[in-house]
């Protein structure tokens, strides 16, 4: 029986990813390393494996060089089990970090997802089950910026970093820390 915490099946990998983007700032291997060691763990990530093979590495900035995609499992607030992922890349000087969950192995664990983000069903009706699940990728991203500030996260079907989170209706969540605190902007479409 297929599950989605098995990272050999291709099916669980298909879809798309639902992910946390952290825009960490100015490139910067040293910070790349502590922050993906950082995610991993405030995730509670299992395991991190790397290439066709799925090669046990340690998490880490180096470990992008081996594979590309770092994979692992993870368990969910509902206390499903699945399968994630880690992609970093550098774009114009600035570091981003992504946690990603592939939407075949979400949608193996929750029938709400259907064919998001292209079916009838995708629109605000989705916050049903996106909204929990922002608010725990939030969670996630405050607990690494404790250990590795960031300039903002953002939360959504493969987000990008230029959102305008201004915008009354944003199909993305973002995560902007402030002197004060973390200011937590959910997606409104």
């Amino acid at each position: 029986m297929a599950t989605a915490d098995d990272m050999s099946d291709a099916e669980n990998w298909t879809g798309g990813f639902y992910e946390v983007m952290l825009v960490l700032g100015a490139t910067d291997d040293a910070r790349l390393d502590r922050a993906v060691r950082s995610l991993w763990r405030a995730a509670g990530v299992r395991e991190c494996r790397v290439g066709p093979e799925l090669l046990d590495v340690e998490p880490g900035a180096a470990a992008f060089e081996m594979g590309g995609h770092l994979r692992g499992t993870l368990t969910l607030p509902s206390g499903d089990r699945m399968v994630c992922g880690g992609f970093s890349y550098r774009y114009e000087g600035i570091d981003s970090l992504e946690l990603y969950l592939p939407l075949g192995a979400l949608g193996r664990l929750d029938e709400r997802i259907g064919g998001y983000p292209f079916d009838e069903r995708s629109g605000v009706e989705s916050l049903t089950w996106r909204a929990p699940l922002d608010r725990w990728l939030a969670d996630v991203a405050v607990a690494v910026h404790a250990d590795v500030p960031f300039h903002r996260a953002v939360i959504g079907f493969e987000v990008d970093q230029d959102i305008d989170i201004t915008a009354d209706e944003r199909y993305a969540a973002v995560l902007l820390p402030y002197p004060e605190g973390m200011d937590y902007r959910p997606a409104t479409a």
